[in-house]
């Protein structure tokens, strides 16, 4: 779904940067768009000893040479190219009509070289595990229905997502927690406590959805608040979490401080918990939090591949009103969402139906949220 948006974004003198973790499809995502592109194609690797050479030599000269006459330069891990996005610019600022597209696992890594130089001249897309409206273009909605139960436990990765046995889909996921996602965060910059971050991860997974006290964050694993913080700000950055603030219009009642953080996908959630229970063996508690996350987090995939320009936040009053997702669209509209895994319907609370009469609510359950989502 983000294809089309990135196309379209691909303009002459401007680089399109797609982050996302490893393993989301960022690279079959790259050789769809560049089957679509007009024009002679250069496509290079970071991870390539040849690329490295050829990009070695930052002078217009050199890449006069390299590009002549090509019209689309595409570069797969580019966080991988030293000083890469000094060499970006030089690109895009002396190559006429060029027009360049770059994937990279890390925003930490990627953005740190290439963020300042490119400033006015690069798009950023994020590229996520599948949401569930991309999946259900291969599936109808009975399909959908049978697979929820399994999407809440193991996630949607791509290649999670093909497979048929769920022991498979478990130690997929552990050796890609091990091998991928946890070895991207030992190599952040600055990190001298990897045990500590490690721990910190594993403690938000198991406070998913629920305000965190980062002194409290701290004490636990031995760090301190600021530490705490950098280290979540960094783990973002890797995209395994993100957060929501409270939102607030001025109600002096309203939580505005605190954070809370989720999963871009559930099965890394349930790495880090150590739990891979099905639905049937869990409490309602545990299948509340894990329906919160997973919903929470198809409204902000489905943003992301539309190229939206909404905020999220949670809401709540300190005398304990509250809701789980509110979606702030530039124009002042706000969609109000609460999830709940099981029946229950919960009228809006009033303070916040007076304090923001226009805006609309809906509580979302397994029953309704295919209609929810446009399956």
């Amino acid at each position: 779904m983000l294809e089309p948006v990135i196309e379209k974004a691909m303009v002459p003198q401007r680089v399109a940067l797609i982050f996302g973790a490893r393993r989301v499809g960022k690279t079959i995502l790259l050789e769809n768009i560049l089957k679509q592109v007009k024009g002679n194609v250069l496509l290079l690797n970071g991870d390539d000893a040849d690329t490295l050479r050829l990009l070695e030599e930052r002078s217009i000269a050199n890449y006069r040479r390299l590009l002549h006459g090509v019209d689309v330069l595409a570069i797969d891990e580019a966080q991988q190219i030293p000083d890469i996005g000094h060499k970006l610019k030089l690109i895009v600022d002396t190559i006429q009509n060029i027009r360049v597209i770059a994937t990279g696992s890390s925003s930490f890594d990627l953005l740190n070289q290439s963020g300042e130089p490119l400033v006015g001249r690069a798009r950023q897309f994020l590229l996520t595990p599948f949401s569930q409206k991309e999946i259900s273009q291969e599936e109808n909605v009975l399909e959908t229905r049978r697979a929820l139960p399994d999407r809440l436990i193991y996630g949607a990765y791509p290649d999670v997502v093909k497979m048929e046995n769920n022991t498979d889909r478990q130690n997929y996921l552990e050796q890609m927690a091990e091998g991928y996602l946890l070895k991207d965060i030992l190599k952040l910059d600055g990190i001298r406590n990897s045990a500590g971050l490690v721990s910190l991860l594993k403690l938000i997974a198991h406070q998913v959805g629920r305000e965190v006290s980062y002194d409290e964050l701290g004490k636990q694993i031995g760090l301190s608040r600021n530490t705490v913080i950098r280290y979540l700000d960094l783990l973002s950055k890797v995209y395994i979490i993100y957060s929501l603030s409270g939102y607030s219009g001025n109600m002096r009642k309203e939580v505005t401080k605190s954070s809370k953080w989720y999963f871009y996908d559930n099965g890394i959630l349930n790495v880090l918990t150590g739990n891979f229970k099905s639905a049937a063996l869990r409490t309602d508690e545990e299948m509340g939090l894990l329906w919160e996350n997973y919903m929470v987090s198809e409204v902000v995939k489905n943003s992301l591949n539309r190229d939206g320009l909404e905020k999220f936040y949670f809401w709540r009053t300190y005398d304990k009103k509250e809701i789980d997702l509110l979606a702030a669209s530039p124009g002042g509209a706000i969609q109000a969402y609460e999830f709940k895994w099981g029946k229950k319907k919960p009228p809006v609370p009033k303070s916040f139906a007076t304090a923001y009469p226009h805006a609309t609510y809906h509580v979302i359950n397994p029953n309704n949220y295919h209609e929810f989502l446009e399956l």
